[in-house]
């Protein structure tokens, strides 16, 4: 009973976040999100390439160069551009080690248990493999907006916002290396075009003043390899064979010497 509930009320909210996205607002936080993961994308290379969740329809994936794209919905009221499959973002319907690259695009913080969605994308991404994710930042004007009006209930002011230092920690456990961190969008979320239009300036000035303050953030990390024989061991073992290489040949200068 408490999954059903727990369930539809998942859905309930990326209904509403989806809905959302397709506002004015949500439409210009989208525009910029895609100019910056257009430049990630590109460097990243493989055989598959997989976004998890698609709210109202929306493709990350356009600017990449690996051919096989997948995207994986979250619920039946989102839709995707590219191959498509329904599933719960906690247990992915993917074998293990064969993904080359995962964008989680507003996933963690609508999601019910965000770390096991990290554990999922580990398990799926290969040796080396990249994990790209974009959140809203608690700690911008953004966040400041949800606390102070009070939005819970509405999106996507009702999701929980992480903040970067927690998802880095939780990269860490799971053996990730942090690639780059970029936060973007720092006007307020207001809905007036017009005082939007007028506010541009402080996309400029915000990357240079208080860089840190932006309304979204976009993490890359990779899945890094432990190697099964440590380096310590081999040249332990390299310096025993040497020094057994050394020693044979003083004993024999010194039975040279002595007859």
């Amino acid at each position: 009973m408490s999954n059903d509930y727990e369930t539809e009320t998942i859905t309930t909210v990326r209904e509403k976040l989806s809905a959302w996205f397709l506002t004015g607002l949500g439409q210009s936080l989208v525009h910029t999100e895609r100019e910056h993961i257009d430049q990630v994308l590109p460097g990243l290379f493989g055989y598959h390439i997989l976004q998890v969740g698609s709210l109202a329809g929306l493709d990350y994936l356009s600017s990449t160069r690996i051919s096989h794209k997948i995207t994986l919905l979250i619920d039946a009221r989102e839709y995707g551009t590219s191959d498509c499959i329904y599933c719960s973002c906690e247990s992915l319907p993917v074998a293990s080690e064969c993904i080359d690259v995962v964008v989680l695009p507003h996933l963690l913080e609508f999601a019910s248990s965000p770390h096991q969605v990290l554990r999922e994308v580990e398990r799926i991404l290969i040796g080396e493999g990249h994990v790209v994710i974009i959140g809203f930042n608690p700690w911008s004007l953004w966040g400041l907006w949800r606390v102070l009006l009070r939005w819970w209930d509405t999106a996507p002011w009702c999701g929980r916002f992480l903040g970067v230092p927690r998802i880095k920690d939780w990269l860490s456990l799971l053996d990730f290396e942090i690639v780059g961190t970029e936060r973007l969008f720092y006007r307020p979320p207001l809905h007036n075009q017009k005082v939007m239009d007028k506010l541009m300036f402080m996309e400029k000035l915000g990357r240079f003043c208080w860089h840190y303050l932006g309304g979204v953030y976009v993490i890359v990390a990779k899945k890094r390899v432990i190697p099964l024989t440590p380096v310590r061991m081999q040249w332990s073992a390299r310096r025993r064979m040497i020094a057994s290489g050394v020693a044979e040949p003083s004993a024999r200068k010194v039975m040279k010497t002595d007859g």
